[in-house]
């Protein structure tokens, strides 16, 4: 074999590196020709993924129309809509946070959203929605979106109890006007228990059922937690809340059932003729008029029950945008059109459900009323007309529920003469105060 100078060898040694590179530039080459072509982020048309809960198949027709006007209007982005079970939602949405597969809008509850708004899990909005759009929707439901001073979501629709009432039971008891106040409510309850031996309301305590109770806190002007996070009930005006609904279910004006039992037995209870007044939405008239006639017949509304602050509760549905999405422009716009004035009456009257925007909410429809209106048209003009004052009364709180099955547990043992309302309250904050700590 012939020997070569160094000089050859090196250049060997060059052109054979440079036909490898050759050889492979020459593969990829014809690999992304043959491959189909896929387009770039900028070039792909953009899509939103926005998720609902449980609004098939009776709003199908409404979205499938709202999300055509979007599109239209929009010109080359394109809406998916998915509509997830109400009972899955939590566990989806979660699921496709943790792994970066969540879609562009979601509808959630507040606290739910809250939860993940404490992860950083959402689009923080305030420097994406302009002042003047902001104004739009009503103030104290804005709050309700809001967590450490930063908007994490859009108020969509809404929903609000109101007090109805079996015009014949009071009548019966001696009672002219339903209560307005809790004060009002011990006195009428009483005053039933007396001339109908039945009961005038029913309010649950099982824990992980309705929280009017804890709500009832804020409308007889109770804090439940302070700006540090602890307990802020253990004053003589939180104890005054535990001894109302203690000394209530000891005299005997409250079921005892209210103990084991959710909303739905108040359901039952109003229904069958057993109790005077019902906390409830105004939609639920027509339910009584189906399964109960008779006491459909003799039902009235008046405004939801309160506290010496007169402070009414709503329950608030909203639209986040999760932080990673890849279409920031595109979601805000489309969770904007949904929740704009035009598209929230829209949905109010489809749905039975009130908006979240001032002039929505002051459109005839929800503020007409004559001495023709059904009961249901009327329950709907009262209900509307508490929402200027409306707001979300629970604290935005990560973990509300364990307060509540705190305070519900405490509140039970009150009742049950195992404790005395001191120590039910003093127990009850300091369980609270070292979860918080923890």
């Amino acid at each position: 074999m012939t020997n070569l100078k160094p000089m050859q060898v090196s250049r060997m040694r060059r052109w054979k590196s440079l036909s490898i590179f050759a050889l492979l530039g020459l593969v990829l080459s014809w690999a992304v020709s043959c491959s189909p072509s896929t387009p770039s982020a900028s070039t792909r048309t953009p899509e939103v993924e926005f998720w609902t809960m449980q609004l098939q198949p009776q709003f199908t027709d409404y979205f499938n129309q709202l999300i055509a006007s979007f599109e239209q209007e929009n010109p080359g982005v394109k809406v998916k809509w998915v509509d997830v079970p109400w009972a899955d939602m939590q566990s989806k949405i979660l699921t496709a946070v943790s792994a970066n597969t969540a879609p562009d809008v979601v509808n959630l509850n507040p606290d739910f959203a809250a939860q993940l708004a404490g992860r950083n899990a959402w689009l923080t909005l305030d420097e994406k929605i302009p002042a003047d759009v902001r104004q739009q929707y009503l103030p104290k439901i804005w709050q309700a979106n809001m967590l450490d001073g930063k908007t994490f979501g859009l108020p969509w629709y809404l929903t609000t109890s109101v007090a109805i009432y079996n015009t014949d039971l009071l009548k019966q008891a001696g009672v002219e006007q339903p209560p307005r106040t809790y004060e009002e409510l011990a006195a009428i309850a009483k005053q039933v228990k007396q001339k109908t031996g039945k009961y005038a309301f029913f309010m649950t305590v099982v824990p992980t059922d309705s929280a009017e109770v804890l709500q009832s806190f804020a409308q007889m002007g109770v804090s439940l937690v302070g700006n540090d996070g602890k307990a802020a009930f253990n004053t003589p005006e939180g104890r005054a809340v535990f001894q109302y609904w203690t000394d209530l279910y000891k005299e005997g004006l409250l079921p005892k059932d209210v103990l084991t039992q959710g909303h739905r037995r108040a359901i039952e209870l109003y229904q069958a003729g057993e109790t005077a007044i019902l906390s409830s939405g105004p939609q639920f008239l027509q339910t009584v008029e189906t399964n109960a006639p008779a006491i459909a017949k003799v039902s009235a509304v008046a405004p939801q029950i309160s506290g010496s602050t007169g402070k009414k509760n709503v329950a608030v549905m909203n639209l986040v945008i999760p932080r990673r999405t890849d279409q920031p422009e595109a979601a805000v716009k489309f969770a904007l059109y949904v929740t704009n004035n035009t598209n929230q009456l829209s949905f109010a009257k489809a749905a039975n459900i009130l908006p979240s925007t001032t002039a929505a909410l002051n459109d005839a429809y929800f503020t007409t009323v004559s001495d023709s209106s059904t009961p249901v048209e009327k329950a709907r003009a009262v209900s509307a007309n508490q929402m200027q004052d409306a707001e979300v009364l629970l604290p935005n709180l990560k973990n509300i529920k364990d307060l509540q099955q705190i305070v519900y547990d405490n509140l039970q043992a009150a009742m049950l003469g195992q404790k005395t309302v001191d120590q039910a309250v003093t127990d009850a904050a300091a369980q609270w105060d070292q979860q918080a700590g923890g």
